[in-house]
């Protein structure tokens, strides 16, 4: 068996819930991103309660310490 190392997604889709405008946009390997200004309508996505950062909450692709299993930015 291999180990729970995975090499993460560093690209993920958000979609916006006030307007359903897309964009794809890189996410950091070493940091959480609270806050996201929609570039269609304006909105400022934050992360749903439960969730570490907006693409977690609004990506097709959730952040890379998620994916790898690790510890996430939660309580900093």
């Amino acid at each position: 068996m291999s180990s729970s190392t995975v090499t993460p997604i560093l690209v993920s889709t958000l979609t916006c819930p006030d307007c359903g405008h897309r964009a794809t946009e890189s996410m950091p390997v070493n940091a959480c991103v609270f806050f996201y200004d929609c570039t269609e309508c304006g909105a400022l996505l934050r992360p749903r309660p439960g969730d570490c950062c907006v693409f977690c909450s609004y990506g097709t692709v959730p952040c890379p310490p998620v994916q790898q299993q690790a510890s996430c930015c939660q309580g900093h």
